[in-house]
């Protein structure tokens, strides 16, 4: 307990604080009695000494002296009784103990010790045994966490709901799996959510374990079964936090991040958030342990994703990020063709799987998901739209193999797009080759593929087509077109003035980014124009 609530108690109500009155915010673990001249080796840190001062001494210096030797031990606070031996505490001893912010009681001499010692012992005890039952009450509810919940969102509310505390529960890597905000907050504190407080964008969380690192907190997370006490770090706008490491035998897999807000986390709270980061070992391990039976049963997971099968639950889409998807950011689907007949043969099996073994790998090393999955004589895999598709290529380029990856998109959708995309080059790939979709888009184009030419006029004016009055920008760019961008001719056609026209020009140029300057652009919007009056369709 704290030495202030002591000193609220009614047995202590006409003590008086004389020194360091600024500092009752110490723990006091015990009571003491002493009353001997050689009392080192009696005191010990966060203890309340009681006594008469018989065996003080009575020289100045002695007693600034046995002050300094008392602070140094770490006492909680020293009562003297008076007036008896001494008719209050000395000034030099107050003076000292001031500066050392070691707090100092004048008790009255009426009060017996033994009344003291008891009512602040039944306090502490009584304490304990809350502190006791408030923990086995946690580790009941954890325990059924650790049977109920599924996923790893659930155990951070719940956590977060029994410390009262904003929290987040991060990979190795530092993204952030699950998170919390406590609305128990100081409202002097900054106004912060759990992920601002561990970074809101991908880079931060990274620059943050790199800094962590350097200093030596994650080896003590590698290597310590304790808690890290994390310092509040100006350069990342944070306060301070306490880092529980969440392993799967030695493997360091994550860090539970709790913020301890004005109050320092008590050791009730550092029990709960050290079972839960046991918890939460349990449920990445038991995520692992889905994805692992999804590879053995046929990567069932981009299986499901690429072809439309996938779910977006919250349940689904924690596993899919435990995997390394995040269908926040742009992937390209990828599709690796051997150089073998359907049905593959006993060697081409082999060598499949050796190919995807070695695609796993790689994917790794360039720092994406290891996602794959096989069927006949194709390897699909996912590779993040920050990643040159050459980093992938350099790997297979002397293999019997083709790559063909359709263009980045972000979200569910936008992965089976690109997939689709992928699929679709097959029949135009040369043998041992990389080619990207938006690469080989114009040669068919011109070949006549009709699914070619509806992506090539989708991307042209995709994104007028989906504004309001789009429709008017995308004829304009098309009369254009059709009289070689002869803009008065085609304002004359159109039957609008030149500067409408002029105005109609800019606002598609910010829209679609198309560069009417550009003479390629100027070309595919020619072609464009030519297609439509071949096909008598319009885009979209």
């Amino acid at each position: 307990m704290k030495l202030a609530d002591v000193l609220k108690s009614s047995v202590l109500a006409r003590a008086r604080v004389v020194a360091a009155a600024d500092s009752l915010d110490r723990d006091v673990l015990w009571v003491h009695i002493i009353d001997l001249p050689e009392f080192v080796d009696w005191v010990r840190p966060g203890l309340l000494v009681l006594t008469t001062g018989y065996a003080w001494p009575r020289e100045e210096s002695a007693q600034v002296a046995m002050i300094r030797t008392m602070a140094n031990h770490d006492l909680a606070c020293i009562g003297l009784a008076v007036p008896h031996y001494f008719e209050s505490m000395p000034a030099v001893m107050r003076s000292e103990a001031e500066r050392l912010h070691l707090p100092l009681l004048e008790i009255p001499w009426d009060i017996p010790f033994v009344q003291i010692t008891e009512a602040i012992h039944r306090t502490i005890m009584d304490e304990q045994y809350q502190v006791i039952e408030q923990s086995e009450a946690i580790y009941r509810a954890l325990t059924h966490s650790a049977l109920e919940i599924e996923s790893l969102q659930e155990l951070a509310e719940r956590v977060g709901g029994l410390t009262r505390r904003s929290m987040t529960i991060e990979d190795s890597g530092g993204r952030i799996l699950a998170e919390y905000t406590s609305q128990h907050h100081d409202e002097s504190a900054p106004d912060e959510s759990a992920r601002v407080a561990t970074g809101a964008n991908a880079q931060t969380p990274a620059r943050l374990l790199d800094y962590l690192e350097h200093a030596g907190y994650l080896r003590s997370i590698r290597h310590s079964p304790d808690p890290t006490h994390v310092p509040w770090l100006p350069q990342f706008g944070m306060p301070a936090r306490v880092a529980f490491p969440v392993r799967i035998k030695e493997e360091l897999v994550g860090v539970m991040w709790i913020l301890e807000g004005d109050e320092p986390l008590s050791v009730l709270d550092e029990r709960a958030a050290r079972f839960a980061a046991v918890v939460a070992a349990l449920q990445i391990t038991r995520q692992r342990e889905l994805a692992s039976l999804e590879a053995r049963l046929g990567y069932a997971f981009l299986d499901s994703l690429l072809e439309g099968r996938f779910g977006e639950s919250p349940h689904a889409l924690e596993r899919a990020q435990i995997l390394g998807f995040d269908p926040t950011q742009p992937y390209r689907a990828g599709v690796l063709v051997m150089d073998e007949p359907t049905p593959l043969s006993r060697e081409g099996f082999l060598l499949r799987d050796q190919l995807a073994g070695d695609l796993r790998a790689h994917l790794r090393h360039v720092g994406a998901p290891p996602l794959l999955s096989l069927s006949l004589n194709h390897i699909s895999f996912l590779l993040p739209g920050r990643i040159e598709p050459q980093r992938v290529w350099s790997r297979f380029s002397s293999e019997s193999v083709s790559l063909a990856l359709g263009r980045p998109f972000a979200g569910i959708a936008g992965v089976q797009k690109s997939y689709q995309e992928a699929l679709s080059m097959q029949p135009y790939l040369p043998a041992h080759s990389l080619y990207l979709y938006e690469t080989l888009l114009l040669p068919r184009v011109l070949q006549g593929d009709e699914e070619a030419q509806r992506a090539f006029l989708d991307g042209l004016f995709g994104k007028l087509k989906a504004r309001r009055n789009g429709d008017v920008l995308v004829d304009t760019l098309i009369a254009c077109a059709q009289v070689g961008f002869h803009y008065a001719t085609a304002a004359e056609q159109l039957h609008i003035h030149p500067k409408s026209l002029h105005y109609r020009l800019l606002r598609a140029s910010d829209i679609s980014g198309i560069d009417l300057s550009d003479p390629d652009t100027r070309f595919r919007l020619q072609l464009a124009a030519h297609l439509l009056s071949l096909s008598d369709n319009h885009p979209g």
